[in-house]
């Protein structure tokens, strides 16, 4: 498979896992519900955007490499924390506790292809 398509797929896979994570965090109390939660929606389209449209340029890989760099740092804070524990005990726990390891693989992942694809954009090289 082609570097960049799965590079497409593991950085829509960290938006949605992100987006299951965010409202199950509301719906835990974890986080307020509220407008302020409105910004996750414009970084989810800015996301989407370097994903999508700018896929396979220089711009496109930075998004992508920063955005997968604040997803997995969703996982350390709930795990350094009360967060792993809080609301977990309930159900639904496994699902919480899965997404936050799913998104962690799938950012860790899209760290790795979009800085590989900017490697080889320094370098010159065809994708």
């Amino acid at each position: 498979m082609k570097p960049n398509v799965m590079l497409t797929i593991a950085s829509l896979l960290s938006i949605l896992f992100g987006t299951f994570h965010l409202a199950d965090d509301i719906n835990r109390g974890m986080s307020p519900g509220g407008l302020t939660n409105l910004t996750a929606v414009v970084f989810c389209v800015v996301g989407l955007y370097g994903t999508l449209v700018l896929a396979g340029r220089r711009s496109g890989y930075v998004i992508i490499l920063l955005a997968s760099l604040l997803l997995m740092g969703v996982p350390v804070i709930h795990m350094r924390g009360k967060g792993i524990g809080f609301g977990t005990t309930r159900s639904g726990g496994l699902f919480f506790v899965w997404t936050l390891l799913a998104m962690g693989v799938t950012a860790l992942f899209s760290v790795i292809l979009s800085a590989r694809g900017l490697w080889s954009l320094r370098r010159g090289q065809p994708q």
